[in-house]
């Protein structure tokens, strides 16, 4: 389904305002929708005067719906609706006085203007199913009246209102709790969930006639509500926004409308939530996610520790293999430790792998002591990783490098000593799926080399590394790009994240 940025700029001439304009209505008509228990349709009109294009659509949660296909994107020509017509030229609310039909369905059509700095520029169509309409009851009055009063602003082009958007993800709806305002603050009218949530934060009697503002300062701590500006601002219905308040474990988030049909503030309307669990399991992950990190931290600095007790018996060890063979436990370690290091600093269980990639690149070609100097090149991006990915991948490129360090540069020439060692790092990621090429120029596989006879520690581990833990494929041959030297490909399962 296209977009109303999409469909206005393909079919419309409105401007980059107008259209900012259309994102702020988008944003708020949710509410218009449910207090009007309709259907609304934004018509934007066609550049060229042939008719009118569907913007976007919205049906209410309140009511049954009566625009069963999806409409956005679709066009309507000149003369087909009058109401349109008539609301865009005159600037006015157009109503039929008699119910139409809609697949059999009988409905009441109206069109509200959308204006902007004295000029007109779509038009909110909207759709009453009329099978869903029943004797009125005071809620369903007071929804009407109010959703009657927010379209006139909309046909004068005072609502939504410009500034800033509430950067709460949970805003409250108007089935989560509404009240009504009169113009000095005082509740004229408390819907059942409204009076609900106020009786959980501690008052226990009606609200109609209470001055919300007051009431709610005292059943509120002052540690736990927002500046006294804000709280009367907002439960007073004179600035358009929203504020959390709390108290005993109990939390809120209240949102205001002010409502001025005529230009004159009449009162307003505040939708109210009780946001509690969300704010309790908020305060679960966040505890969650400090010990997760916690425990990474601490593994780090055991394996750190572990590594540095294998580094000092390794420099006792009067035999030569006995240290080399340490010393390659401490760089399994050391990559190991560097995941769960990388993990304790982030959110999620996730890894940025680019940069251990290259530390360890970095580590291995520091501590080779071959001889010879080595540069390690990265081409290509890792991406995100899960951990249960990064830790085992962290160990095979340590081996497969120091591997390419060890045995492609350790046997050359003493008299190519200037020479300097180059390893590629190629990395590449399809769907689902990573592919790591790792190509040096060294001495190359010895004579005769058999990958599934060797008795190679290391080969061992990353072959059982890959394949077992991994999943995936490991091949090993003579490198491609240049005449000697090694390559090692490795492809694995990876989990594609948005």
């Amino acid at each position: 389904m296209p977009t109303l940025d999409e469909i206005a700029r393909a079919h419309t001439d409105l401007d980059t305002d107008e259209l900012a304009w259309l994102q702020l209505l988008l944003a708020d008509w949710q509410i218009v929708a449910d207090l009007s228990f309709a259907d609304l349709v934004l018509w934007l009109p066609d550049r060229d005067g042939r008719g009118f294009w569907a913007g976007a659509q919205q049906r209410p949660t309140t009511g049954p719906t009566a625009l069963l296909d999806d409409v956005a994107g679709t066009f309507l020509p000149q003369g087909r609706r009058n109401l349109l017509d008539t609301a865009y030229e005159t600037g006015r609310l157009a109503r039929e006085g008699d119910p139409a039909w809609v697949f059999d369905v009988p409905v009441r059509q109206e069109a509200i203007p959308v204006r902007r700095g004295g000029r007109v520029f779509a038009v909110v169509a909207r759709t009453t199913n009329l099978l869903g309409v029943r004797t009125p009851s005071h809620l369903e009055l007071t929804y009407t009246q109010t959703a009657s009063e927010l379209t006139r602003m909309i046909a004068r082009g005072a609502f939504p209102v410009p500034g800033p958007r509430s950067d709460h993800a949970d805003t409250p709806r108007v089935g989560d709790g509404f009240i009504r305002l009169d113009a000095r603050g005082r509740v004229s009218y408390a819907s059942p969930n409204a009076l609900s949530v106020y009786r959980r934060l501690g008052h226990a009697g009606d609200l109609v006639g209470q001055e919300l503002a007051e009431l709610t300062r005292n059943l509120v701590p002052p540690r736990d509500r927002p500046d006294e500006e804000t709280l009367s601002a907002v439960l007073g219905g004179r600035v358009a926004r929203d504020t959390e308040v709390a108290s005993d474990g109990m939390a809120l988030i209240l949102r205001s409308l002010p409502l001025a049909p005529d230009g004159e503030p009449v009162g307003g309307v505040i939708l109210v939530r009780d946001v509690s669990d969300l704010r309790r399991r908020d305060r679960e992950l966040v505890t969650k996610d400090a010990t997760i990190r916690e425990i990474h931290h601490r593994v780090k600095n055991n394996l750190q520790t572990v590594a540095a007790l294998l580094r000092l018996q390794a420099r006792r060890m009067g035999n030569e293999d006995a240290r080399l063979a340490l010393e390659e436990a401490v760089r399994r370690v050391g990559s190991i430790a560097l995941v769960h290091e990388t993990l304790s600093q982030a959110v999620e269980e996730t890894v940025a792998f680019d940069e251990i990639a290259d530390r360890l690149g970095r580590m291995v070609a520091d501590v080779g002591g071959i001889g010879h100097a080595v540069a390690v090149r990265r081409e290509g991006t890792f991406g995100i990783l899960n951990s249960d990915t990064a830790t085992p991948l962290a160990m095979v490129l340590t081996e497969v490098l120091q591997n390419a360090v060890e045995h492609g540069y350790r046997q050359l020439d003493v008299t190519d000593s200037d020479r300097v060692g180059r390893i590629a790092v190629e990395v590449r990621r399809a769907v689902g799926r990573l592919h790591v090429v790792i190509e040096d120029d060294g001495v190359g596989l010895p004579d005769g080399f058999d990958p599934d006879q060797s008795t190679s520690l290391g080969l061992s581990i990353v072959r059982t590394l890959v394949e077992s833990e991994l999943d995936g494929q490991l091949t090993l041959g003579a490198a491609h790009m240049t005449t000697t030297g090694t390559r090692v490909e490795i492809d694995v399962p990876v989990v594609q994240r948005g």
